[in-house]
């Protein structure tokens, strides 16, 4: 059961921090303020950090990860582009992020309480992956 969970969580979190780097990816170049940018560029960066140890671990246990399903990712590539067409600025995108950290959150918060026999380094991912969110999230409140 341990192990089971702990892949289960594991894949979670390579999902999550797939979808959070095709997000920022989307649209950090469309950032017309560059304070705004860094933020995204640092928290990339940071999200990549966190994807290497992921990757470790799911090697540990033979496993491939998991992609972010793709509706998930085909809805958010079309608000993203319906919004910015609609209103092409930086507090769109802030609001995009927002939106897409709180989703994060929510959605690794539920599968933390859901593996809870997984081990404790992967829950550490998880819970740096939450921290990750949510700090981006605050982050960009002053560009809303």
């Amino acid at each position: 059961m341990i192990e089971q969970d702990t892949i289960r969580l594991l894949r979670e979190c390579d999902a999550g921090v797939k979808m959070g780097v095709e997000s920022i990816e989307t649209v950090v170049e469309k950032i017309h303020n560059e304070d705004f940018r860094q933020i995204l560029v640092d928290s990339r960066q940071q999200h990549d950090r966190l994807d290497r140890e992921l990757q470790q671990l799911l090697e540990r246990f033979q496993d491939e990860g998991k992609e972010p399903p793709a509706m998930a990712r085909s809805m958010s590539w079309l608000k993203t582009q319906a919004m910015l067409m609609a209103k092409p600025c930086d507090a769109t995108i802030a609001d995009l992020m927002t939106d897409g950290c709180n989703m994060g959150v929510k959605s690794l918060s539920k599968y933390l309480n859901e593996y809870k026999a997984a081990d404790e380094h992967s829950k550490e991912i998880a819970r740096k992956l939450v921290d990750l969110e949510e700090k981006l999230a605050v982050d960009i409140r002053g560009y809303l």
